[in-house]
């Protein structure tokens, strides 16, 4: 599952999948398309870009919109919102969190590691450390082989959760 503005994060998960496929079933959703049963998955994989120190608001999901122009649609619902909502849920897999980030200057912050830290406060396994993948500026692109890196993270999964099971979110 991912939030993207720039197309940054939606490539990051696109290659994130690619690696956790080697050993199980992946779907893959935009933040605002993610079906609501989460019965049989067995890890949920979030991605989302960093925005002021950490998860998109509404407030920086409109600047991105500004920034993309008429005609560009950027999402209602982000990262925050939809873990937000998952407070009733008796039932959630572990997660994993990226993000997408400005390598240069390097600002402070971390989507990922905010939304690990919501989570927790809800009592939630998050199965491994954060990561943050590199873009050059806000818009991107992203740094050159991050593509990659985002594939072999995703193989590491395999540890986390155990191969060939279940249907990972990502």
């Amino acid at each position: 599952m991912y939030e993207s503005m720039f197309g940054n994060t939606r490539a990051v998960a696109g290659a994130v999948a690619e690696g956790l496929r080697d050993w199980a079933w992946v779907e893959q959703y935009p933040v605002d398309t993610v079906p609501p049963d989460l019965i049989g998955v067995d890890l949920l994989v979030v991605g989302g870009p960093t925005h002021a120190f950490g998860l998109s608001r509404p407030s920086t999901r409109a600047d991105a919109q500004r920034q993309l122009g008429e005609g560009a649609l950027v999402t209602t619902r982000g990262v925050r919102e939809w873990l937000e909502s998952l407070a009733e849920e008796r039932h959630t897999p572990p997660f994993a969190f990226f993000d997408t980030r400005v390598n240069r200057p390097r600002v402070p912050g971390s989507a990922a590691r905010r939304a690990a830290a919501l989570v927790r406060r809800q009592h939630r396994s998050v199965a491994t450390r954060p990561v943050s993948f590199w873009v050059t500026g806000t818009q991107g692109p992203l740094v050159d082989s991050e593509l990659d890196r985002a594939r072999t993270w995703g193989r590491s999964l395999s540890t986390v959760v155990g191969p060939g099971l279940g249907r990972p979110v990502g």
